[in-house]
């Protein structure tokens, strides 16, 4: 197992360059040196069979491994009973959108509390999630990673307590750590190592080292208001917003962890990518 890092989604450099098809996304990340890639299924799953296994067997030819982000309107804690199945049949939908491609985990949101408490709604999504699980392993998909994320809203269900305690469910179910939304959800909570420190921590003081060891990250700079939380996502180029990655790059090759690393930032995630991984590498020099 080494550390990985790519991009969520096509950067705006990838038309630039001259690339046009999904089956391109391999090459064009190779030019970056990166080796992950997360497809993005956020407004529906609509995958071309084809494609997706040309997609998984070049990047397995690559180097490259593969995730899939399941669509955002998944809620796991809605009060409609309607709405929380539907969310399993989106959850299944991703897995076999995964399996074709070769992708190994699914990220998933878990939704907002409305109108419930923080634990009525985590009390929902926990057996929401339990029933997608059952039904993955009823259709032979068990061994697809579901990857629940933390949220960068105040009023989303997903602080990292509440991800923590979905993925204590299951052991086969690892974090997502998007350490943007925390930042904007503690309204520049993160500044530097010690943060981040208390992050992982958290992470395998409840999970285990194992899990934190192969943990799913999102990574980019987002600006925030004083009351919402997450308003975007921005580029490693602003200077205002935060979280700065270097810290945690430190962090990580001092603990000497494995994670995937999936830079969302606005258009530039794949130059963002390389920033965070070139960075990396000179620390172990």
């Amino acid at each position: 197992m080494k550390i990985r890092f790519g991009t969520a989604g096509k950067s705006d450099s990838f038309d630039v360059l001259g690339f046009k098809k999904t089956t391109d996304i391999p090459a064009y990340l190779q030019q970056f040196g990166l080796n992950a890639f997360e497809y993005q299924c956020g407004r529906g799953v609509r995958v071309n069979e084809a494609a997706a296994k040309q997609l998984g067997a070049d990047a397995q030819e690559k180097d490259i491994v593969l995730s899939l982000h399941a669509p955002y309107y998944i809620s796991l804690s809605s009060l409609e009973e309607e709405k929380r199945q539907n969310s399993v049949r989106y959850i299944v939908d991703s897995a076999k959108a995964a399996e074709l491609m070769g992708a190994d985990r699914i990220v998933v949101h878990s939704g907002s509390c409305g109108k419930l408490s923080r634990e009525e709604a985590l009390t929902l999504a926990k057996d929401t999630l339990q029933k997608a699980l059952s039904t993955l392993d009823e259709l032979g998909l068990g061994h697809i990673t579901v990857c629940p994320e933390t949220m960068g809203k105040v009023n989303q269900l997903g602080n990292l307590d509440e991800v923590l305690s979905l993925c204590e469910l299951d052991e086969r179910l690892i974090p997502c750590i998007d350490f943007g939304h925390l930042y904007a959800r503690t309204f520049g909570g993160i500044q530097g190592k010690e943060q981040y420190r208390q992050i992982l921590d958290a992470v395998e003081n409840r999970l285990g080292r194992s899990r934190l060891q192969v943990f799913h990250s999102h990574f980019s700079r987002i600006e925030y208001t004083e009351k919402g939380g997450e308003k975007c996502h921005l580029t490693f180029a602003d200077t205002v917003y935060g979280p700065p990655f270097e810290p945690l790059m430190d962090l990580v090759a001092e603990k000497g962890l494995t994670p995937r690393f999936i830079s969302e930032s606005a258009g530039t995630q794949a130059e963002d990518a390389k920033t965070m991984m070139e960075y990396y590498e000179n620390i172990l020099k």
